[in-house]
């Protein structure tokens, strides 16, 4: 596995997830979402996940998720597994209001950190 400071933004696929959903259903997603990234955190290839919350209930997306795995392959055999496919159409399908995630994969073209 990579070590955290061996990682530059060459070395890794950043996996996006924006969430439109109901701001009344955030908390209960959010407990079944943790589960699910357990699931992945055992993976191999798997590197970091954080879950963004909007601080407005008027956003368009309330949750954001960015996940860094190694490789696109990596990420694309560990979202294969049929519990966590499961998991997800389950949490899809458990709200009263639909859950629209919006995932894709992304490279970085531009990194600024501060002076």
């Amino acid at each position: 596995m990579t070590t955290e400071s061996a990682l530059t933004p060459d070395s890794y696929v950043t996996f996006i997830n924006v969430f439109e959903i109901a701001a009344d259903e955030l908390d209960a997603f959010v407990g079944k979402w943790e589960e699910r990234a357990r699931l992945m955190r055992d993976k191999p290839g798997f590197i970091d996940s954080r879950m963004h919350r909007a601080r407005s209930s008027d956003s368009r997306f309330q949750l954001v998720n960015v996940s860094h795995w190694e490789s696109q392959e990596a990420w694309e055999a560990a979202t294969a597994d049929p519990d966590f496919a499961s998991r997800t159409r389950a949490a899809r399908e458990e709200t009263a209001q639909p859950v629209t995630p919006n995932p894709a994969v992304y490279d970085v073209v531009v990194e600024l950190t501060a002076p």
